[in-house]
């Protein structure tokens, strides 16, 4: 087996579940709480890993910097899913929000150079219109 499709597996189930109990949360709390109980959360699995794998954090700070940003950028776009639940219908919000990898995809492409083929842009595309498609 690929040493990447579990753990990508995993990532794709948790995301999953994580696309849906929003709606459920903001039945009951507003979205502001509901980013600090998040918030909260993260620290929980970040406190598990720092006692399971025993290990010290690097330090080099190009890297806790791209890291933090990206714990920022997490946060935001999580407190904007939250928000978004509360104003639209999980089939909508999720799917308009699920395109996300295609922001990577193309960020790869102009500052990492790594290569799209012809197939993944067209699944992109197609991905794209999709979700236009459910949207209206």
């Amino acid at each position: 087996m690929t040493h990447w499709l579990l753990p990508a597996t995993t990532a794709f189930i948790c995301w999953g579940i994580w696309a849906f109990l929003p709606k459920l949360t903001t039945r009951y709390i507003d979205p502001k709480s509901a980013i600090i109980y998040e918030a909260a959360g993260g620290l929980v699995v970040a406190l598990v890993v720092l006692a399971l794998f025993v290990f010290k954090p690097a330090t080099e700070p190009r890297g806790m910097v791209l890291a933090l940003s990206t714990g920022v950028l997490g946060a935001m776009g999580a407190f904007a899913y939250l928000y978004a639940m509360t104003k639209g219908p999980v089939v909508l919000v999720s799917t308009a929000t699920a395109l996300y990898p295609t922001v990577a995809v193309i960020l790869a492409y102009f500052f990492l150079n790594e290569s799209v083929t012809l197939k993944q842009a067209i699944g992109i595309v197609l991905g794209l219109i999709a979700m236009v498609l459910v949207s209206t």
